[in-house]
């Protein structure tokens, strides 16, 4: 069957993109393995952050990688088999952030981060998904007095970009939070004009459901080979063979490996985490998000309980679980909130697709025609899918762009051209 375009990946970004061209009058067909937002999508913070708008570099300070090498921290861990595999990856990392490239990076990265609320609205509001969305913020939550006054100072500097927030004393944390102990906290920064998801995967359905209302069309299968066929495509999946004018390659970590046959090897590389909900109870009932910047993860109020969720290891995809970084983040969890009841029996992971140099591939693939990429969101495809879509969408129909997509083209990287 013929579409004009096919879009394979159905997380938030991939959603976000056939959403946006079904509204806009192409037939399109929306491509996994599994089910949209079943991923990558579905295990995260749950936040739409329009705070983001730093990136988060590379450790270039000796007292930051001596932190980091004994590998025994909560916020990020590795393997070697990952370090090695993604050695060239990891050093143009290194490389992109000296702090004058960080600088111009955060500008470009700024472009997308200013829109992420105002295209997830106008999602929301089509897929009647209010019910999943919360607009009072989260909490950054510090135990060092140091790196609080050092964040403080840059939530101000922040304002001008309609960063909102609210400095916390820890008792006026606890007033927002009474079920919580902070006694190991020194105050927090509450940032105002984020939002909160109770169901990341069930908002990724939502935007799959209304996409279908407008005839999209979703194939759940395995995607074996992408061809030029002409001047368009063919897509072999373990069921049939599809075929489009265009074709949009969202598939987050493992993008690669589909666009590697055609030539294309981008410094794509995968940072996984892991979650796990406890039982909510009247004991434990939080509000917010509640972030613990010192340990590196967040608790947050889900449908399905709270959600703890890890900070980043760096690891293969096909690496077995290693839960020594989840239970090290649940003990200081637990000092925090009670946290008794796990509600699942298998803890979850998954990878996140990064890019050295902290900004996502978005745009013309380069050596075809009609092959167009949407993928390496690092941590943060969730809040910016929708407006990846709203980008894609007006490239395919050759209209004026919302934001340059210059700073994002796959072309930045030499190896592929």
């Amino acid at each position: 069957m013929r579409y004009e375009v096919i879009v394979i990946g159905a997380g938030m970004v991939g959603t976000s993109i056939a959403w946006h061209l079904q509204k806009h009058d192409s037939q399109v067909l929306l491509l996994d393995k599994k089910s949209p937002g079943s991923e990558t999508s579905y295990g995260n913070a749950g936040l739409i952050q329009r705070e983001a708008i730093h990136v988060h570099p590379f450790p270039r300070h000796l007292a930051e990688l001596i932190r980091v090498l004994p590998n025994q921290n909560t916020d990020i861990r590795y393997r070697w088999p990952a370090v090695i595999r993604y050695h060239q990856a990891l050093l143009k990392y290194w490389q992109f952030s000296a702090p004058s490239a960080v600088k111009q990076i955060e500008k470009e990265w700024k472009t997308l981060i200013e829109h992420c609320t105002s295209e997830h609205q106008e999602m929301i509001t089509a897929a009647c998904a209010e019910d999943l969305i919360r607009r009072d913020g989260w909490i950054e939550m510090h135990r060092s007095k140091d790196k609080l006054e050092t964040a403080i100072a840059n939530a101000k500097n922040s304002l001008e970009q309609g960063i909102e927030h609210e400095v916390l004393t820890i008792d006026a944390l606890k007033v927002l939070e009474p079920n919580g102990n902070f006694d190991d906290f020194v105050g927090a920064i509450r940032w105002s004009n984020a939002w909160q998801v109770s169901n990341p995967g069930a908002l990724v359905k939502a935007y799959a459901k209304s996409f279908q209302s407008m005839n999209g069309s979703i194939g759940e299968c395995a995607v074996k080979e992408i061809r030029a066929d002409g001047d368009g495509w063919q897509v072999v999946t373990d069921h049939e063979t599809f075929y489009s004018d265009d074709l949009v390659i969202a598939a987050g970590p493992w993008s690669n490996q589909l666009i590697k046959p055609l030539g294309y090897d981008l410094p794509l590389f995968p940072m996984r985490g892991y979650h796990q909900h406890f039982k909510t109870t009247p004991q434990n009932t939080i509000n917010h998000s509640l972030v613990d910047m010192d340990k590196g993860f967040v608790m947050g109020p889900m449908q399905q309980g709270i959600r703890v969720t890890t900070g980043a290891e760096m690891t293969t995809m096909e690496a077995p679980k290693e839960l020594g970084q989840l239970h090290e983040v649940l003990r200081f969890a637990k000092e925090v909130l009670p946290l008794n009841d796990a509600v699942e029996d298998e803890v979850w992971c998954g990878s996140r697709p990064c890019m050295p140099d902290m900004k996502p591939v978005i745009g013309a693939a380069g050596n075809h025609d009609h092959l167009w990429f949407a993928f390496g969101h690092g941590h943060q495809g969730f809040t910016l899918g929708p407006i990846t879509g709203r980008i894609v969408e007006e490239l395919i129909h050759n209209k004026p762009l919302t934001v340059a997509v210059e700073p994002f083209s796959a072309q930045r990287f030499s190896n592929a051209q």
